[in-house]
This record gives structure tokens, sequence and C-alpha cells, in this order.
């Protein structure tokens, strides 16, 4: 397919405008240090063939990009009895609110906001004795990249700079919704945050998405069609913080974003794509990902003919 290789490489380069706007995430100081001017996009279809341009080999922080794996995983350990401890509602309200979290007696309204990846993370530490460890080693599997590790000093700058998170755990763990001890289940959370991962990774990992649940990687399915379809409409819905709403106007697809500049987003039966810069806009999303997403949205069909 030479002409979905071409217009990756247009989307590289018409995205790669868009870059010296927004600020790159300072909140947690390791972040800070990342170069604005980084741009990198990689497609991976059902058939397991790779479009990438620009840095897409380059690993970078995933941070809430790992919710996915995150509720994935203990979906498929808990499976709906999950939905007791967390919403599947959009928040419409800041991801790191602890207002609402009082106001609803410690029941997070989504599992993409930090909150509700707290409480996932404490189901996953009752299931797993090392559960940063066992997300690894799936991230591993489903990108067949056995190298992907956890950045240590992204996780020490996250567990330095952890009291707001750490006062979400509390509070929950004051309503009965936090299990485990609440250090534990935090650095459990962050370890999964601080996964470092390329645009090649993170599209070939998490394309069972768009494959009913088929993880192109290993051969086998990973989760069921139906779970998939699910998993897909929470990002919808919840996946890209507060801007949820105008990307799924715009964009019209599943995806979820992290403060490290990476977006995932699911064309469901075709492909798994991620791009990644670094800079961000006012709502914690890539701004030249971003940009690059609409434009393959708007251009999908004239230009894969379909």
């Amino acid at each position: 397919m030479v002409k979905m290789r071409d217009w990756v490489e247009e989307i590289n380069e018409r995205a790669r405008t868009k870059l010296g706007i927004g600020r790159v995430a300072d909140y947690i100081p390791a972040l800070a240090e990342r170069d604005a001017n980084k741009f990198g996009i990689a497609i991976c279809t059902n058939e397991g063939e790779i479009y990438a341009a620009g840095d897409a080999l380059e690993p970078f922080s995933i941070q809430s990009i790992s919710k996915v794996f995150l509720l994935t995983l203990s979906l498929r350990v808990y499976g709906n009895a999950l939905w007791e401890r967390v919403g599947l509602n959009p928040s419409g309200m800041p991801f790191n609110s602890l207002t609402q979290l009082e106001a609803e007696r410690g029941k997070p309204r989504n599992p993409f906001i930090n909150a509700g990846a707290i409480v996932v993370a404490d189901r996953l530490v009752s299931a797993f004795a090392t559960p940063s460890k066992h997300l690894q080693d799936v991230a591993r599997k489903l990108s067949g990249n056995e190298s992907i590790l956890i950045d240590r000093r992204v996780l020490e700058s996250e567990w330095q700079h952890r009291s707001r998170n750490a006062a979400m755990a509390y509070l929950m763990k004051a309503f009965d919704n936090i299990d485990n001890d609440v250090d534990h289940v935090l650095h459990s959370y962050f370890s999964c945050c601080s996964l470092s991962m390329s645009c090649i990774d993170l599209a070939i990992a998490l394309n069972y998405l768009a494959a009913d649940g088929h993880a192109h990687a290993t051969g086998e399915p990973f989760i069921a069609p139906d779970l998939a379809r699910r998993i897909n409409s929470i990002m919808v819905t919840s996946g890209m913080y507060d801007a949820a709403g105008d990307f799924a106007y715009r964009v019209g697809l599943p995806a979820k974003s992290g403060v490290g500049g990476g977006i995932v987003a699911i064309v469901p039966g075709k492909f798994s794509v991620c791009a990644w810069s670094p800079a961000l806009d006012e709502n914690g999303n890539s701004v030249a990902a971003q940009y690059a997403l609409e434009l393959l949205a708007s251009e999908m069909d004239a230009r894969l003919g379909r």
C-alpha cells in the first residue's frame, strides 16, 4: 500500500507545522525535559502492516494511555463487577478533581480520570503480586518489543509530586473504595504511567481494540469482541480529558491521550494509530498529535478508497 505510506509521510509533514504551539507538561519535572519539536506517527493495520513517519521509533512516557491497559487487564479479571467501584460517564470536571470525588462518595466517574485509574490499579494490586511488572510484560507481549521498560526517572518524579493523587486515593479509601495500602497502589499506578513506548509500540500493542480483541503480535485473541467495543466506547466519551466531546466531534474516533504527548486512536475494523508530540494544549492533549489525527480522520475515506 504505497499510498498509505505516502499519506502517513504527508501527515507527518503537515502536523509539523503545529510544532511550537503549546507547552510541554512541567508538573512532572522529568517530562519537562522533552524536546517540543518532536513528532511521530505510526499506523498498525489489522493485517499487521506498519506505516510510520517522523520520530515514530522514539520512546516516550505513555502516561494516561496506560489507563487503557489498566482498564483492559482489570476487566479481564473482574468483568462487570469492576463497575461497582468506578463509573462509566464523562466527568465534566478536571481529570484530577477532588470536588466531584467528595460529592459522589469516593466513586470516580470513569476509569480514565486519575481517581478512576487509581481504583482500577487497586483492583490489579489485589489480583497480581507485582501489577506494574505484569502490565509491563503485557505491553511487551502485545507490542512484540521485549525492551519496553518503566522509566525510573519519570516514576521517581511522579512519586515526589504525588500529593494530589495521594489526596484522591486517601479520600477514596475513606469511602472504602480502595482495598490496599495507598502507597502501594499509587506506586503501581505511577509505574504503569511511566512505561516508555514508541508510537510504533503503542499502535501495535493497542491494535486489539481495532481488531475485535485479536492481538496482532501474539496472533491470539486478547479480549472478547464485545469488550473491545465497550472499551472503545469509553474512549470516545472520556479518553481526551475535558476535550473528549470536542475531539469526538472533530475526529470521531475512539482515542486516549497522555500528558507525555501521545494519543492513540482506533479505527474499528481497520487499524490503530498513535501520534506523539510533547507540546500540549490547555486540556493536556498534544497539539500536533491532535491535528495529525484530525487530518487522518477527515481524509481517510478519500485516501484509502473507502
